[in-house]
This record gives structure tokens, C-alpha cells and sequence, in this order.
């Protein structure tokens, strides 16, 4: 009788505690392990990552107990089949919960870009946004054995990225960046685009190059078929551009500054030696001076049909300018403006 309570008393306690450790098995596994207020966070794991400096470091802050996180991601053999990526973490979750996310949940972050001057300022631009560092991109971006593999030359690269917003994955290389804008160049130019641009007589670069022009001449989408249509006056007349903006690209390039700040262009700039100066050349510049728009691509494609020739900013109206059909017009409009930029003491 005596041996079978000892036996009872034995078996009820195996029973506790196997309970007490199957509770703890449980917790660690599958109860909340969060420690954030915010209902999400991200953590992102490089590519080629360490367990300890990559993960575990990041993971810290935002657990109640990192020690039992460790636990399961053993458990799971997480440590050895380390992902890259950005990772969505949400309150609330478990152990169990983190480690499948960090397994399987790599999550696209949406890459935007616009207006870009150069490959440079691209490269730059993209790097706050991916994995890969601008020196990588910007090396990609020159690389003369794409660059002629697919039509392009060092002036015209840029024209290959089309200004949008893109979703990829943070883990992205230099050269998978690289490969994508190339499909969504190659997109982008569809039949509808491809047949615009023949019509009108240009090439798809050399669209996007007076579309750079535009890009810079003007600020209202609303006028930038107008202003294209001024540009294609003088090119299908056989005129210079005789565009400012060129002018100051020339300008930033002959003193490999770009952060010059120019405002206004003078008699003697427009002396520059440069296949940028379209006051000194006929020919389109080597490639476009910054990333224009779609909406300054599609306003070349579409350029409005018109008799102007010339135009210059509206004092009156911000932002906008006043066409002529005539020199004379011009030049009366020219005035108002020149006295108004004088009024305003822009020098430079």
C-alpha cells in the first residue's frame, strides 16, 4: 500500500512536470514573442548573411526574449538555411511565426525614381533603396560590354531607365537592377511607341533626348506638348535647338560640377564648345541631359502641330512661357522678360 502511493505520488508529479516543460516547450514556440508597439517592422538580412551580427542583432530590440527565439530557430535548423531579404515582422507573432516568415516572406520593397540628372545621381538614388551600393549600380550602369551589347553608348545610358515606381526585392544586385530596367525600357517601347517615334522621324533614344530638353524647359505637364512642338519646328527645319538647358548641361560638364546652380544663361556661355551647345550645333545633343518623364516622352511622341518657333518665360504667369511665330514677336516678348529678370537681380 505504502509502495503505491509512492508510485501515485511519483506518477503525479512526472505528470507536473512534464506539464510545466511542455507549457515552456509551448510558449517558446508558439506564444507572443514581440516586443515593438508599432503593428509592423522590418528587418532586412543581407546577402551572404551571419546568423549572430545580421540576424540575431537585428532581432533583439524588437523580441520579448531573444534567447527562446534562438531556441526555436535552432530547432528549425533556421541558422542554416539563412534567406536574404526584407522581412515583415507583425505584433503579436511567435517564435515559431518569425522564423517561418524569415524563411519563406521576403518582401518586394517599391523602388522609385525620377528626374535624375545622371547615372551618378541614379545610382545614388537607388541605393537608398535596395541592397546594392551606388559605387556596384553606378558600375553596372557603364558597363561598356552591355552598354553595346543593347544599343547604348556611355551618353545615352540613361535614357535606358524609364522614371517610374518598380517592385523588386531589397536583396537586388547591381546587375538584376540593371536586367529589369532594360525589360521595362523594352516594355515601355511597345508597337503603339516604337510606330510614334518613326513617324515623327527620331529614334527611341533621340526621343528621349529631346525629351530631356523639354523636361527641363518646362515644369507644366500641361505645356509640354506645345514646347516639344516648338523644338520639332526647328529641327525638321533644319534649325539649332538653340536650347538653354543644353547650354547649362554644357556648362556643369566642361566644370564637373552638377550642383552649380544656373539660372541664367549668357551671351558668352552660349560660345561653349560643347556637342551639348545646341547654339553652336545642329545636330541633337550625344544623349539626353537628364531623365525625363513619361509624360515628356509621350510629349514628344505627340508633340503638338503648331507655327511657333520660339518662346521664352511668362512673367505673368510662373512656370509658364510666351510663344512667337516670329522673330519680332519673340523679341518683344524677350524684352518683358529680361526686364523682369533684371528687376528680380538674377545675374547667374
Amino acid at each position: 500500500m505504502y509502495i503505491k502511493k509512492i508510485l501515485v505520488i511519483i506518477a503525479v508529479l512526472g505528470i507536473v512536470v512534464l506539464s510545466f516543460f511542455s507549457y515552456h516547450i509551448y510558449q517558446s514556440i508558439f506564444a507572443p514573442n514581440t516586443a515593438f508597439e508599432s503593428e509592423t517592422q522590418a528587418i532586412y538580412i543581407p546577402s551572404k548573411p551571419n546568423y549572430e551580427k545580421d540576424v540575431l542583432k537585428q532581432l533583439k530590440p524588437l523580441l520579448q526574449d531573444a534567447q527562446s527565439f534562438h531556441m526555436v530557430a535552432k530547432q528549425k535548423g533556421y541558422m542554416q538555411n539563412l534567406k536574404p531579404g526584407k522581412y515583415i515582422l507583425r505584433r503579436g507573432m511567435s517564435n515559431n511565426d518569425i522564423v517561418n516568415t524569415l524563411r519563406s516572406a521576403n518582401t518586394p520593397v517599391a523602388v522609385v525614381f525620377n528626374n535624375q540628372e545622371r547615372l551618378e545621381n541614379l545610382a545614388g538614388r537607388v541605393a537608398q533603396q535596395i541592397e546594392a551600393d551606388s559605387l556596384s549600380l553606378l558600375n553596372s550602369f557603364k558597363d561598356a560590354t552591355f552598354l553595346a551589347e543593347n544599343g547604348f553608348k556611355p551618353a545615352t545610358a540613361l535614357a535606358m531607365y524609364i522614371p517610374n515606381q518598380y517592385e523588386l526585392y531589397w536583396n537586388t544586385s547591381a546587375d538584376e537592377f540593371r536586367a529589369r530596367m532594360l525589360k521595362e525600357y523594352q516594355r515601355f517601347w511597345n508597337e503603339k511607341r516604337t510606330q510614334q517615334a518613326k513617324k515623327i522621324g527620331l529614334k527611341k533614344q533621340e526621343v528621349i533626348t529631346v525629351a530631356s530638353i523639354v523636361q527641363k524647359e518646362t515644369a507644366k505637364v500641361s505645356e509640354r506638348k506645345r514646347v516639344a512642338g516648338v523644338y520639332m519646328n526647328r529641327y525638321n527645319n533644319g534649325w539649332k535647338l538653340d536650347a538653354d538647358p543644353t547650354v547649362i548641361y554644357a556648362i556643369k560638364l566642361q566644370n564637373k560640377s552638377f550642383d552649380t546652380i544656373i539660372k541664367r544663361v549668357l551671351y558668352k556661355d552660349l560660345e561653349i564648345d560643347s556637342p551639348y551647345n545646341t547654339y553652336k550645333y545642329k545636330t541633337l545633343p550625344p544623349g539626353p541631359i537628364a531623365m525625363p518623364d513619361i509624360s515628356s516622352i509621350d510629349a514628344v511622341l505627340n508633340y503638338e502641330k503648331h507655327k511657333y518657333f520660339y518662346f521664352v518665360a511668362n512673367p505673368e504667369k510662373p512656370g509658364f512661357h510666351m510663344f512667337a511665330k516670329t522673330l519680332a514677336q519673340h523679341n518683344a516678348n524677350k524684352r518683358k522678360y529680361v526686364a523682369w529678370i533684371n528687376k528680380m537681380g538674377i545675374k547667374r
